[in-house]
């Protein structure tokens, strides 16, 4: 061999294989994901047979059943013993897995996924501000408020700002003490956070706006007020909502 042709070889890009994740059944997982929320397998077909899908991803049958299962525990896909794989419809897949929620809200262009996600969240919120304002200790009203204030301070920096407004409400949430409900708002919240369409416009008077919010909810529950701090973050939240949302589509959902 020459030595042209031997930097030749050194420098031809690896193969295929080699830039596969370690665990392919994730990878195929994620993939068929978005393929049934993107409807290219639509509810109540079958999935291609495993040797179809053996091909397609260039995976042995054992990475294809594995990704099946993971599909099934998801509940995306149902798997029938004699007719095959049958994808299921969007009321049985579970909206708390990170991929099928991520999935979801990138193909919804009227942003109802992210409308409910925000009902969601301000019934579990406004309940917990609810107990928050009747268990709160000086120590937790006092936090409440080195945060508002230190808020005021942040509205320039967008960044920071956002840290402390989820600070503010992870605190309440503690101080409801429902390790349950608090979960489910931090679940949904994570997969959001860093998304565009669910963060919206960050500019100076937005922030000073929600922290007006943040400010009568604080108060609220340091007056030991249950029913006005609930109103006040249900309130806060779907404001803040709205004016992120930029107006697109109908926000009916958030109707009450």
């Amino acid at each position: 061999m020459t030595a042209s042709q031997d930097t030749t070889v050194s420098a031809a890009a690896p193969p295929v294989w080699a830039h596969r994740p370690a665990n392919l059944a994730k990878a195929v997982t994620a993939e068929l994901v978005q393929r049934i929320v993107r409807g290219h397998h639509p509810p109540g077909t079958a999935l291609p047979p495993e040797p179809a899908l053996c091909e397609a991803f260039s995976v042995s049958r054992t990475v294809v059943r594995e990704a099946v299962k993971i599909l099934q525990e998801k509940g995306l896909v149902q798997i029938r013993q004699g007719s095959g794989t049958m994808v299921q419809p969007p009321a049985a897949w579970n909206m708390l897995d990170e991929l099928v929620l991520g999935a979801t809200i990138a193909e919804d262009d009227s942003l109802s996924i992210l409308d409910d996600l925000v009902v969601t969240r301000r019934l579990l919120e406004s309940d917990m501000a609810n107990v928050a304002a009747r268990l709160s200790t000086p120590e937790v009203i006092d936090q409440l408020r080195a945060l508002v204030d230190r808020m005021d301070q942040l509205v320039d920096d967008h960044a920071s700002y956002h840290e402390h407004d989820r600070a503010f409400h992870d605190t309440v949430m503690r101080a409801s003490g429902n390790r349950i409900a608090r979960g489910v708002v931090r679940s949904l919240e994570s997969q959001v956070v860093n998304t565009a369409r669910y963060m919206g416009q960050t500019a100076r008077e937005l922030c000073i706006a929600s922290n007006r919010g943040h400010r009568r909810i604080y108060e609220r529950i340091a007056a030991h007020d249950p029913d006005g701090a609930a109103e006040a973050m249900f309130t806060h939240i779907t404001e803040a909502w709205l004016v992120r949302r930029s107006g697109r589509g109908d926000p009916e959902r958030l109707i009450r």
